[in-house]
């Protein structure tokens, strides 16, 4: 892999100690350090990639990868961290606002928004929701959990390690979930709403 990549703004594209496949694109404003960069890679303004590989045919926008492993056939960002000992396989989206560390997601995972994934394992094909975040820390040690395949991982949950959801489990949103689960489990834990009738007006009032 000793081409040159297609750059698209020489001046602002800033390029240490890289290899690359055929056909990569770069635009401006990136920096990469220390990479191997796969055949069809289109690296986006605004990124900063350093220590990494990052896989045939993936996209990379607005987000920083430090010693990471990208699959192929990515999906990565705008605005996504990859930190350290993070690696996803093949056809992984990881989006707007996510943070990954020290975690593998396997093929097909998919975080879109606004998530946090720290010390776990994902299985192929599950979903994990907006706001989900995985409680890898407890003020004294951090601990791992993981996470079978086709799972679903539902908005704003809270995923307490240690802990191991099996294949198939279905995690509604708004649930903090701290015991391991079963193949096709659904879990649900959600306090129940109080509604008290036009209460608002009166709320609204004495303000």
């Amino acid at each position: 892999m000793k081409n040159k990549p297609k750059l698209l703004d020489r001046k602002t594209a800033h390029i240490f100690n890289c290899t690359f496949g055929d056909g990569v694109v770069i635009h401006g404003n990136v920096t990469l350090t220390n990479c191997e960069i796969g055949d069809g890679v289109h690296i986006f303004s605004g990124c900063d990639i350093s220590d990494s590989v990052i896989g045939s045919g993936s996209v990379v926008k607005y987000s920083v990868i430090e010693k990471s492993i990208v699959g192929k056939n990515n999906q990565i960002g705008p605005f996504s961290h990859l930190r350290p000992n993070s690696k996803t396989c093949d056809n992984v989206k990881i989006g707007n606002f996510v943070e990954v560390k020290n975690s593998t997601l396997h093929d097909g995972v998919k975080a879109n928004h606004l998530a946090y994934i720290g010390d776990c394992e994902i299985g192929d094909n599950t979903n994990i929701g907006c706001g989900a975040i995985f409680v890898n820390y407890n003020g004294k040690i951090k601990q791992k959990c993981k996470v079978g395949k086709d799972c679903f991982i539902g908005s704003n949950v809270n995923v307490i390690a240690p802990i191991e959801i099996a294949d198939g489990s279905y995690i509604c949103a708004g649930t903090t979930i701290t015991d391991n689960t079963n193949t096709d489990d659904f879990v649900i834990g959600r306090v129940k709403p109080v509604i008290k009738p036009e209460r608002a007006k009166k709320y609204r009032k004495e303000k």
